[in-house]
Formats: C-alpha cells, structure tokens, sequence
C-alpha cells in the first residue's frame, strides 16, 4: 500500500534539484562564466571553453552512469548514495559563489563536480520510485515529481532573476554580488527541500560485504550485454541511433543558448527571463504534444518538432537582438518537452515487454554518452572559425540526420519485432 509520506517527501526532492537545471545548468552560471570567470577571454573561447566543460562533464557522469545504475539495483544502500550526491553537488553548487574575474578553470571544476552530483544524486532518486508506490500508481506519481520539478525549478529562477534585476529590494549592493548569491539560494533549496526525502522515505535493509569493484563489473558487463541483445530488434536500433543524434543536439541547445546570447550581447535579465518563458510554456505543450502523437502518430510529432528545432538553429545563427532570443526560447518550449516524451513513448512501443526494465536502463545510459558530442562540437567549430554562429549552426547537422534516420524507422515493423 502507497504511504503518502514517502511519495510527497519523493516528490519534493524534484521540486529541489531542479532549481539546479534551471539557474546553475541553463541560465544564470552559463552567462556568469562568459562575463565573470572568463573575463579576459576573447568571447568565442569564452563560449567554447564552457563547451568543453559540459562534455567533460557528460562523460564523466557516463562513465559513472552504468556503475551507479548497478549499486542501484543490487545493493541496499541506496540513500547513502543518494545523500553522498546530493551533498557533492549541493557543496559544490555553493562554491560557485566564491568564484571571481578570470577563475574560469575554478569554475569549470565546480561545475563539473556540481553535475556529477546532480546526476549521481538523480540515478538513486529514480530507483525509488517503484519502491514508494503501486505499479498501478507509477506513472502519476512519476509525472507529480515531474510537474513539481518544473514548478519548483522556474519558481527560485523567477526570484533570482528579480534578484538580479533588482538587488535593492533584496539589501543587496549590485547585481553581480546577487548573482553570486544565486547560486547559494540553489544550494540552500536544493539542501531544505532534500531532508523529507532523507527522513521519510524509508530503506531496505543493508546488506554486507559491499565490493565496490563488483559494480564496476557488473555495470558496465550489463551496458555491453544490453547493446548486444538491442541489436537484435533492427526498428528498435535504427530508432536509437536516431535518438542519439537529434537528443544531442536537443540537449545542447539547452547546456549552450544562455551563453552564447550572452555572447552576441544579450542582456542578462532578458536571457533569464526568456528562459523562465520556456520553463513555463513547456508544462502545457508536453501535455499538448502527447495529443498530437496521439492523433498522427509519435513519429510524425517528432519529426515536427525536430523541424522547429532546426528552424531554431538557423535563426539562432542570424540573432542579433533581444526580441529574437524570447522568440527562439518561446519556439524551444514549445517542442522541447514534446520532443523528448514523445520519443520515450515511441521507444517503449518497440521494447520486448519481458525486457523492458534492461532496454530502458541502456535508454539512459547511453543517452549520456551521446550527449558529450553535442557541446564538444559547438565549442570546436566556435573555436576554429572565431564565432559561436558557426558552432550554434553546426548543430542543424544533428537535427538532418536525426529526421532522416528516424523517418526510415518502421514502427510497425518495431512493434512486431518486440513481440516475437
């Protein structure tokens, strides 16, 4: 039976991470680095190095991703896990503040450190979720975290962009020490909002002689077993390949817009309050597009929504203005939930029902791996060419060949194949 403490305490913990994909990963530290931490820097290298830094991230959290997911499922110490991440990425989020002019190799290694935190931290929280409820009851309380997330995420960025903006209402001196102290308020609600998790939700028994190099072995035999088997379902593959390919672009466009507008000279409160927009304007177009998938099918949605991603990146390379940038972030929301549910749908339709928990966990294991090329080539052709137009262009490679091999897909085919 579902303990309604342990689900409300579930959820909040998504209510407090959040606040770190929104200021920290998406917006307010992106344009600090680029205007503080690598003040000195010619801005492309600016842009670029911050490039570098989200791949080294990425692949350093896919690395980790098959170890964690195997101490998730075999051993019974989940929240130790869980709260060692949290804390790692909490502390390093708070460092941020100590972070001045030129300390841009500081704030890289933050960083980093504050993403391992929060996708480690993640890995355990989602394991959870069968435990704290119904089978029956999954998918609503999965998309309650989800909703509160959104929630909590855009509600601390709306007031660290009136901070910001408005840093005498808050006692504040200036905006860039209100900018700092953004990145306090993630760590201090990422913290509060954290300990009903801790308290309430409860854990199995602990069981001995843990070897942590028993899970290194198992992860990643698990990863390379999974690819073998996927392998076998072609619809299925050819999708993931395509999945691989436009998600990258997809996550990049998130991990790299703030900056690069910071770049061509954007105002911060208009970067970070077109970003709130599309925090916002998410919540109701996923819902909207699930409807679409509904009624042309996932993966003409997909498709569509990759086309104004596309349209995205090259109206991205020609901004030159405030107004173009509330405009992308507003056509961004509109796709970017849609998107990605819709291709986790489509997903689950060519997954063998008996195999279902190993594919999704190669899902996102992979999904991680993919993610690291993304940045790294925005930041390389920024580099070479001495403008992030051409890196922010670069990306509509992504989206090309994610709708052509993903229009080469036969669902039909897929779901048949999984059922065989």
């Amino acid at each position: 039976m579902e303990n309604k403490k342990q689900v409300y305490s579930w959820v909040l913990y998504d209510w407090a991470n959040s606040a770190f994909a929104t200021t920290i990963l998406a917006t307010v530290l992106p344009i600090f680095y680029r205007t503080v931490a690598a003040k000195g820097l010619v801005e492309n290298v600016a842009t670029s190095y911050w490039g570098y830094t989200q791949a080294i991230g990425m692949l350093i959290i896919a690395l980790l991703s098959p170890i964690l997911g195997a101490i998730s499922d075999f051993s019974n110490s989940k929240k130790s896990f869980l709260r060692f991440f949290a804390y790692l990425g909490i502390t390093a989020t708070g460092l941020l503040f100590f972070i001045g002019e030129g300390d841009y190799l500081l704030a890289s290694f933050y960083f980093i450190l504050a993403s391992i935190g929060f996708s480690g931290a993640n890995v355990f929280y989602d394991s959870f979720l069968p435990q704290i409820t119904t089978p029956k009851r999954m998918d609503y309380v999965s998309s309650l975290g989800y909703a509160a997330g959104y929630l909590g995420g855009g509600l601390l960025l709306v007031i660290n962009l009136i901070m910001i903006k408005k840093p005498t209402i808050f006692g504040i001196g200036d905006s860039l020490l209100a900018t700092r102290l953004s990145f306090v308020t993630v760590a201090i609600w990422w913290f509060i909002f954290s300990i009903p998790i801790f308290r309430n939700v409860s854990e199995l028994p602990r069981k001995k002689n843990f070897k942590f190099s028993r899970y290194i072995k198992v992860g990643f035999a698990r990863v390379a077993r999974t690819f073998r088997n996927i392998q076998q379902y072609r619809q299925l593959f050819k999708f993931l390949i395509a999945f691989w390919i436009y998600n990258d672009g997809v996550g990049t466009i998130i991990r790299m817009a703030t900056i690069y507008g910071s770049e061509i000279g954007i105002g911060q409160g208009d970067l970070i309050g077109a970003l709130v927009l599309t925090q916002f304007i998410g919540i109701p177009f996923a819902l909207l597009f699930g409807k679409l998938g509904e009624r042309i099918g996932a993966k003409r949605g997909i498709i569509i929504g990759l086309s104004v991603y596309l349209l995205i990146t090259v109206v991205g390379y020609f901004m030159s203005s405030a107004l173009h940038f509330w405009i992308l972030a507003g056509m961004v929301g509109l796709v970017q939930g849609g998107v990605q549910a819709l291709s986790r749908s489509l997903y689950g339709i060519m997954v063998p029902p008996n195999k279902s928990a190993e594919f999704y966990g190669f899902f996102g294991v992979s999904s991680k791996f993919a993610a690291i090329t993304g940045p790294f080539i925005f930041a390389l052709v920024g580099q070479l060419t001495g403008s992030s137009r051409w890196g922010i262009i670069s990306l509509a490679t992504f989206f090309i060949l994610g709708i052509i091999l993903l229009s080469r897909v036969d669902i039909e085919k897929g779901r048949a194949e999984a059922i065989q």
